[in-house]
């Protein structure tokens, strides 16, 4: 389906991270469902890259529907096989600064990049050196980047030790998308100009210490998101998770910050556009 291009403004939110676009995830009817309950919701969506084959989905997923936009990129999971080609791709798809019919660029950001100590689906040298080759393409396309930055299960802290340093080397604009890690790392991202990923785990977690976190983190460093199809929010858990469902992110930080749902949503939209320049 190609859809018809509407106004930007006319949104309520913008979920800043999901994998709609993803034939891993969604097939073709259950995508266009998605995406139709979205926009009818008033919810544009940045469709998240993670391998060259979902890379060049979000954008051929972006050019031809409402209130879309791509980031791309190749996520820790799949450093080793993707390796020199898939980071050539990448480039190319960020060089041929693609657009949709009315020539708007659809292409807004390098990602979802960074290091995964959690899983270590591939060594650890490896993901350090693919993201710091990507991070030379986000500062050549000046494009800024959605990190994917997780811990050992312990918990020890070690891929911060290695992500700082590079990250230091290569200051980007970005965002630490789905973060859950501790008050001391988000003050560090905070203090480099990060804004930070807020999810469905923000409604369902358990932990209260994430839970006050969340409650106190300002609106004006939050994008909100779905990271769809995963980490559906309460009330939906149990169900597919689509970028329609980041109402119940919003929610969730009104209720916490007791706040109007109608401002949570407007700070955090132009908080995404002025990062991706939408």
């Amino acid at each position: 389906m190609e859809g018809k291009k509407v106004k930007s403004n006319s949104l309520l939110a913008i979920d800043s991270h999901c994998h709609l676009q993803s034939s891993e995830f969604y097939d073709d009817e259950t995508r266009e469902s998605a995406y139709r309950q979205s926009i009818d919701a008033g919810i544009g969506m940045i469709c998240v890259g993670t391998d060259v084959r979902s890379s060049y989905e979000a954008v051929e997923f972006a050019r031809t529907h409402d209130d879309c936009w791509a980031i791309v990129g190749i996520h820790p999971h799949d450093v080793e096989k993707e390796g020199d080609d898939g980071v050539a791709a990448i480039e190319t798809l960020l060089s041929q600064r693609a657009a949709d019919m009315h020539g708007r660029p659809v292409v807004v950001g390098v990602g979802e990049i960074g290091l995964d100590y959690f899983y270590d689906n591939s060594p650890r040298q490896a993901q350090r050196g693919m993201l710091q080759r990507q991070l030379v393409l986000a500062r050549r396309y000046d494009v800024p980047v959605s990190f994917h930055v997780r811990d050992e299960k312990s918990g020890n802290g070690a891929v911060w030790r290695d992500f700082w340093p590079i990250f230091d080397e290569m200051p980007v604009r970005g965002v630490l998308h789905s973060f859950t890690d501790t008050e001391e790392n988000l003050r560090q991202g905070l203090q480099r100009g990060l804004y930070i990923g807020v999810n469905g785990i923000s409604t369902f977690t358990k932990d209260s210490t994430q839970q006050q976190m969340y409650a106190d983190l300002s609106l004006d460093s939050m994008l909100i998101e779905t990271d769809a199809p995963f980490l559906t929010p309460h009330p939906f858990r149990g169900r597919i998770n689509v970028p329609a469902f980041v109402v119940e992110v919003a929610r969730d930080q009104a209720m916490k910050k007791h706040r109007s749902v109608d401002c949570v949503y407007d700070i955090t939209q132009a908080n995404t556009r002025r990062l991706f320049h939408l």
